[in-house]
């Protein structure tokens, strides 16, 4: 079985999108992966309680108890590797990760950012993309590599720009989106990685 460990920060919305895909879609028999825990930087978030709801592990690592990045990478990479992970997914998770921590888990952990990449990386994603003019946002699905957002593409969603758009109705819409690509990215990552 390919063990999935999620990271959240927050509410857990991409993470719920793929526990429901992986329950849908059957992906314990047709691709031999689980979701097997979910890992939170945040005791509060939201997240946590969807995935104790569907039976599936999960931990709090909090970030502000300790001294270094490099020090709450490492404590990270010791509890996730618990869970033997296939693939580790980053769901809203609000930390940026160590070469340390990238390097680990290369070639296995995914990330899914609010624009179409290689635009618009790093924050504010959607009101950039209004300022700039920009006909049509979306989001990506790409590999983590030590440079933010920047990792080989695995699958992109489209979303036009409408008149009138503002940061938060784009986000929204952006955000639908993303509920259908990652659980999407991640059934392709895990049949092309028996």
């Amino acid at each position: 079985m390919k063990n999935i460990v999620i990271l959240i920060s927050g509410g857990g919305s991409n993470m719920a999108a793929i526990v429901r895909a992986a329950q849908q879609q059957n992906w314990d028999t047709g691709l031999g992966a689980r979701v097997a825990a979910v890992i939170s930087n945040k005791a509060d978030a939201k997240g946590l309680e969807l995935a104790r709801a569907q039976g599936i592990a999960t931990e709090v690592l909090d970030h502000k108890q300790f001294d270094s990045r490099e020090g709450f990478d490492t404590a990270l990479v010791a509890l996730i590797d618990q869970y033997d992970p296939a693939l580790v997914v980053l769901a809203g998770f609000m930390r940026i990760l160590t070469p340390g921590f990238v390097e680990h888990y290369a070639g296995r952990l995914l990330n899914i950012h609010p624009s179409l990449l290689p635009a618009f990386t790093g924050l504010h994603t959607h009101q950039r993309a209004i300022d700039a003019g920009c006909k049509f946002a979306g989001a990506s699905v790409h590999q983590v590599t030590a440079e933010l957002d920047v990792g080989p593409i695995l699958d992109q969603a489209v979303v036009p720009v409408l008149p009138g758009d503002t940061a938060d109705t784009l986000a929204a819409r952006v955000l639908t989106q993303e509920h259908v690509l990652y659980p999407r990215a991640i059934a392709q990552w895990l049949s092309s990685h028996p």
